[in-house]
């Protein structure tokens, strides 16, 4: 018995991987999509008792994003959430000579994830009863503009989360919407990152707290809650200055 169908974009790797597995232990039946397609692969042949489909998809190819949502809910019969999750974390300080890493994650984290908005609410609004979820990721760094490297990727995660607000604010019938914002969760993202960072998490308990904000239906949730619900209060209350030295 299945408890509906998750669909999950950049989940070869990191969150999205983690996601797929934990939503998978809920009953749930996955839809998973990535450039990548081996882990894809690896991740359905651990999950023999759940229905898995994947497909290969660039979240930068807008075609390609209605296409793989189209066949996902033709496959399926119906889309019962969809985790708006892949994601890049290239950058450099603005005027440095590497504008292309800055555009290549703006298209990715802005663009991808208003072509995968689109996709998503074109299902859902075409499906007949229950109610179906919009879960957009975000970033404790799209609370404030960060310096730096982080300058453009903080800059497309505020972004993501105005979608998730503006899409919310329409009440479209039958849709719930979400939006996660992840504090530090080691990811392979982050995995240059030092390991004695602050209050990061492994990857297992980071993301079980984000199903479960999830899985709330959660209309914004920082997590894991703690610390970063108090560090998010202060984020959008302190002067750039004290922010610096938080983040």
């Amino acid at each position: 018995m299945s408890k509906g169908v998750v669909v999950i974009t950049g989940a070869s790797a990191g969150l999205g991987e983690e996601m797929a597995r934990q939503f998978g232990a809920l009953g749930y039946d996955l839809a998973l999509c990535a450039r990548r397609t081996a882990p894809l692969e690896r991740l359905r042949d651990e999950m023999p008792e759940r229905r898995v489909s994947i497909r290969q998809l660039d979240v930068t190819d807008d075609e390609g994003v209605f296409r793989v949502f189209r066949e996902f809910a033709a496959e399926f019969g119906r889309i019962d959430r969809v985790v708006v999750n892949a994601g890049l974390g290239k950058g450099a300080p603005l005027g440095t000579g590497r504008w292309d890493a800055n555009r290549e994650t703006a298209m990715v984290n802005f663009v991808g994830a208003l072509a995968q908005t689109e996709a998503a609410l074109e299902v859902f609004r075409k499906q007949q009863g229950g109610r179906c979820h919009l879960v957009l990721i975000s970033s404790m760094s799209a609370l404030r503009g960060m310096r730096r490297s982080m300058t453009t990727y903080a800059a497309t995660k505020a972004g993501v989360a105005a979608i998730a607000e503006g899409v919310r604010s329409e009440r479209i019938p039958g849709v719930d919407v979400s939006v996660i914002f992840p504090g530090y969760i080691r990811s392979e993202m982050n995995a240059r990152v030092q390991q004695g960072t602050p209050f990061m998490v492994d990857t297992e308990k980071g993301v079980r707290a984000m199903v479960a904000a999830i899985e709330k239906r959660k209309p914004k949730a920082y997590v894991p809650a703690w610390p970063w619900m108090p560090i998010g209060f202060a984020m959008r209350v302190l002067p750039l200055s004290a922010v610096r030295k938080m983040v």
